[in-house]
């Protein structure tokens, strides 16, 4: 089999809105790690198609996440060099590329979210997170993992997710008085098994509170952020650091004397996310009243215009969608759940289709 054919596969799915992170999420839940290996080499192999200066910085960072690169010397050569890579026949690789292949084929378009490699026009800029503002935030970070004691890292992680907050309204004021022209878009986000409603939903109120909507693909295994960039930025970099406490402090509670691990940590996750949106959008509501005595009248019409977009962005892209509510099985596991909430850090760490709510 020649790998052409298989980059021509990857070729036509991005057309049909994959991408990277997509593509590599959904092959290991459908062919295993062996799936994923191979996946991310076609997608490394297809991209040198493309001038850099012609690719979304959000499309090269997903590739480099995954390490994607070219690592084997001639491409008539790669399914013998993969197989001797993982040592196993050359033809159980030619087996496992034909599989492959089956999957690519059969997928499902998606909505298509920003430009596809070799169409970034040169010099184009990613409206994000400002780095003052992040390295801010960083500092806060930093300052509330040093701490001993667990009321002053909440002021520190709440101080950080007002600093956001603000950056977003002003953000928005800035480019309505400038007349530039920005746009709701799209960005999806991986949910992995287990708890992956739970986990959607703590994306959901991660993203609310950030002026966004998750729309939850449940068969594909991703979620779609929907907003404006700086604000899909901020929900991506929070929920990640969000997520990773709450599984800290989901293993550290234990397993429950009844044995039903698996019901209290689903529980504990909900419970988590629940209290998290309370603490979250208090926060935003602080940053978002400090701002309306600044600006006066003129804040209010601004923030109500972008949220109206982002639901007409949603409205375009999932006309279907259904909103559901994440069910409690284990109180003790959802008692526990708000409790880290209530000790958790609100800043961003770096290192289907339903809308939960």
């Amino acid at each position: 089999m020649q790998l052409s054919v298989m980059e021509s596969a990857v070729t036509d799915a991005w057309s049909k809105g994959w991408q990277p992170a997509d593509l590599a999420g959904y092959l290991r839940r459908k062919a295993g790690s062996t799936g994923e290996r191979m996946i991310i080499d076609i997608m490394a192999a297809e991209m040198r198609r493309y001038a850099a200066a012609t690719v979304e910085s959000h499309w090269t960072d997903q590739l480099e996440s995954l390490s994607a690169k070219v690592w084997w010397t001639r491409d008539d050569d790669y399914l013998a060099q993969w197989a001797q890579r993982q040592n196993v026949p050359v033809e159980l690789a030619t087996g496992y590329a034909s599989r492959l292949l089956q999957f690519l084929y059969r997928l499902p378009d998606l909505p298509v979210l920003g430009t596809l490699p070799g169409q970034a026009r040169a010099g184009a800029k990613r409206a994000d997170i400002d780095p003052r503002m992040l390295g801010r935030v960083r500092a806060l970070l930093a300052k509330a993992e040093s701490t001993d004691f667990p009321e002053e890292a909440e002021t520190y992680s709440a101080k950080a997710q007002e600093l956001m907050a603000r950056h977003s309204i002003d953000y928005a004021l800035l480019s309505m008085a400038s007349g530039v022209r920005e746009t709701a878009g799209g960005r999806r986000m991986q949910i992995d098994s287990p708890y992956e409603a739970a986990k959607t939903l703590l994306l959901s109120v991660t993203a609310s509170a950030n002026r966004c909507r998750s729309v939850w693909s449940r068969d594909l295994g991703f979620a779609t952020v929907m907003g404006f960039p700086a604000d899909v930025a901020a929900t991506e970099l929070l929920y990640t650091s969000l997520l990773v406490q709450a599984t800290s402090a989901m293993v550290h509670a234990g397993a429950p004397a009844d044995g039903r691990t698996a019901s209290f940590r689903r529980s504990f996750l909900t419970g988590y996310a629940y209290r998290i949106e309370q603490r979250l959008t208090e926060a935003t509501a602080t940053a978002s009243t400090e701002a309306e005595r600044e600006h006066g009248s003129s804040l209010l019409p601004v923030l109500a215009s972008r949220a109206e977009a982002v639901q007409e962005a949603v409205k375009e892209l999932f006309p279907q969608i259904i909103t559901t509510t994440s069910p409690v099985g284990n109180r003790a596991g959802w008692f526990a759940g708000r409790a880290a909430a209530d000790r958790a850090s609100l800043q961003p760490q770096r290192a289907p289709l339903t809308s939960v709510r």
